[in-house]
Formats: C-alpha cells, structure tokens, sequence
C-alpha cells in the first residue's frame, strides 16, 4: 500500500533505569514515523488541522520481541495498511542497528472534524495523494 521508513537514535530520556526504551515511548515511535509517513505523501498533520481534521488515536497495538536499548539507532518502518474510511490504520515494525527485529504495533485513528468533535470520512484529496503515491510504486 504506502510505507516509509524513519530512522531515530535512542536517547537517554527514553530509557527507563535498566536502560531499555521504556515502554510507553513506542507510541511516540508510532507518531514519528507515522506523521513523516503522511509528509512522504505531501500530507502533513498541520495541513489536515488546518483544514479542520483531527487524527485521534483510536486503538493502539504493541508486540515486544526484545528491548531497544541507549544509543541504538532504531529503523521505524511505517505502512498503511488499507485505504482510509473513517479510520486509517498504519502498522509499524521497528528494528535496531542490527536489523534485528524489536517491536511490532499497529494503530488505528480516526478522522475527526475539530469543530464538532465528530467522526468524518477521510478528506478525498488525502484518498488522492496516497492514491497517486502509490501509482508511482
């Protein structure tokens, strides 16, 4: 479908006292790649706000296969997994310096419109860039 791929250093703020990558921080792993994943395509988060779209957290996945570490050079791999609706579902595989498998997530958002707080379908020009993106595979 449409994927990209963000690369992000571990720093000491994003351990926890035994020096893994502490839990709750592949969430923002997960916001990374997935917000550089929507620029790839022209599309950033500043764009949809501006034209009144939310992209709120709906349900958010984790699978640990080992530990990140301090000072590993992490490779967050980010695809879009179908065509959006009301929701847009992304999934995630992350791996260190060793190409070694660490992390696998998976999140899914739904298009809110700000002003009413209410669920919308996906802006077709969003529906239209991931289309051309993806042409271009």
């Amino acid at each position: 479908m449409l994927s990209h791929q963000v690369s992000y250093r571990v720093c000491y703020a994003d351990t926890d006292q035994m020096g893994y990558v502490y839990y709750g921080n592949y969430a923002r792993f997960y916001e990374i790649a997935r917000v550089e994943t929507l620029r790839s395509i022209g599309v950033s988060y500043k764009v949809l706000e501006d034209a009144g779209i939310g992209l709120p957290v709906y349900e958010n996945y984790s699978k640990y296969h080992a530990p990140a570490l301090y000072d590993d050079l992490l490779r967050i791999e980010c695809t879009l997994i179908k065509m959006p609706s009301a929701r847009i579902e992304f999934e995630y595989k992350i791996y260190n310096q060793s190409e070694a498998l660490l992390h696998e997530g998976k999140t899914t958002l739904v298009f809110m419109e700000l002003a009413t707080k209410k669920v919308v379908k996906a802006p077709e020009w969003l529906i239209s860039a991931i289309l051309e993106k993806r042409s271009d595979a």
